[in-house]
């Protein structure tokens, strides 16, 4: 047996390693005691370490993709780094390092995660699950539907369940569109485009409710920008449930492509034979940074609490704009353009300012990333000329 360094027998968990992560202060804990910072002004942050970084050159200001603008961490930068040297070989056990550093951090068995490149193609994944049966899905409108793609062209039939008027999942709604041949649902919370946040016990009764029928996906990968808690502590017991996250937002991770899904050991297991590799897809550099940002905490609860002053300072200046915002538990903002008389996407391009489109027609509702506090002065700058 010529593969028994990557060998998984029947489990979800690679060979064991003595790998064992000391992670001292949790996320949660450094972000609450440093949020009250995000309500300090604009010019008055001061980083209670090394100064995050700022955008450099004349280059375009990216304000489309929600990305972090300060990370990686220089934990992450550092293993990164040192990793390339090792790049030559294939590292099996950094896979199996990664995932026993992510179910400590929620609280759960190394079975019941499943990594991949990005979370995305952890989505694409629980769609695969699906296609022998075709039927439906259900997700909310507007919501994160790039994945949605896949899942139709497979022959999966879409149902779209408009958001409330305050932009929220109507989940009472969700539940009523089930139908027979309905698979599985969507949440994403907090939800993309619109920053919104569904009621935490709200949300677990939903799961409760609706996973009796179908699978519900949960997708996270917003949910540390809020003080809200994951639900992945539902998984181990709901073989119905999968919880989606990435590396990609506030880990700064995104160019590195990081995923995982946090889902009952049955679950990770019909997914994992769907990988040619199970848990193999990442490269040992993104590993390496994926496992050394969830030891920076310092430097995520930093992250949270600039995002938190920089996003209170765009809203406040686009209000004076007559710019009506939907209130955000993300790192961007979604806004209408209704009452805004000039050309808001031509103004962006002139700017050098990437931006995203219209989300939706009536009331022309657009999001913007928040970037650094100088980004979002030269946005403000640009959108009021």
């Amino acid at each position: 047996m010529g593969h028994l360094w990557y060998a998984r027998c029947n489990k979800r968990t690679f060979f064991a390693t003595n790998y064992v992560m000391n992670r001292r202060v949790l996320l949660k804990q450094i972000g609450s005691g440093l949020a009250c910072i995000g309500a300090a002004r604009l010019s008055g942050f001061a980083a209670p370490v090394a100064p995050l970084p700022t955008r450099a050159g004349n280059l375009p200001i990216r304000l489309s993709s929600n990305e972090n603008p300060y990370g990686p961490s220089p934990m992450a930068r550092a293993a990164m780094e040192e990793s390339i040297r090792n790049s030559n070989r294939y590292h099996w056990n950094t896979a199996s390092d990664l995932i026993s550093s992510i179910a400590r951090k929620n609280g759960l068995a190394d079975d019941n995660i499943l990594t991949g490149p990005g979370s995305t193609e952890i989505l694409d994944l629980i769609v695969q699950l699906f296609i022998p049966r075709a039927g439906s899905f259900i997700i909310a409108n507007p919501s994160y539907s790039s994945w949605t793609k896949t899942a139709e062209r497979a022959g999966l039939r879409k149902i779209p369940v408009p958001l409330t008027s305050g932009r929220q999942h109507d989940l009472p709604a969700m539940l009523s569109a089930l139908q027979a041949d309905t698979r599985f649902i969507y949440v994403c919370n907090p939800n993309n485009p619109t920053g919104t946040i569904c009621d935490h016990e709200a949300l677990v009764t939903f799961i409760q409710e609706a996973t009796k029928k179908v699978m519900v996906i949960v997708d996270e990968a917003y949910i540390d920008y809020t003080d809200q808690p994951s639900v992945s502590r539902l998984v181990a017991g709901n073989t119905n449930l999968v919880v989606v996250k990435t590396f990609s937002k506030i880990y700064g991770l995104a160019g590195a492509r990081t995923g995982y899904a946090m889902a009952h050991a049955h679950t990770t297991d019909q997914l994992g034979q769907l990988q040619t590799w199970a848990n193999g897809g990442t490269s040992v550099v993104s590993r390496a940074g994926a496992i050394a940002s969830l030891q920076d905490g310092a430097f995520v609860a930093r992250c949270y609490a600039k995002n938190e002053e920089v996003r209170k300072y765009t809203i406040g200046q686009l209000a004076l704009l007559n710019i009506a915002c939907i209130p955000s538990h993300t790192n961007f903002i979604y806004f209408s353009l209704a009452r805004y008389k000039n050309d808001f996407f031509g103004l962006l391009k002139n700017n050098q300012v990437e931006g995203t489109g219209i989300y939706e027609e009536d009331g022309r509702w657009t999001r913007i990333t928040v970037g650094t506090p100088e980004e979002m002065q030269q946005f403000i700058a640009a959108i009021r000329s």
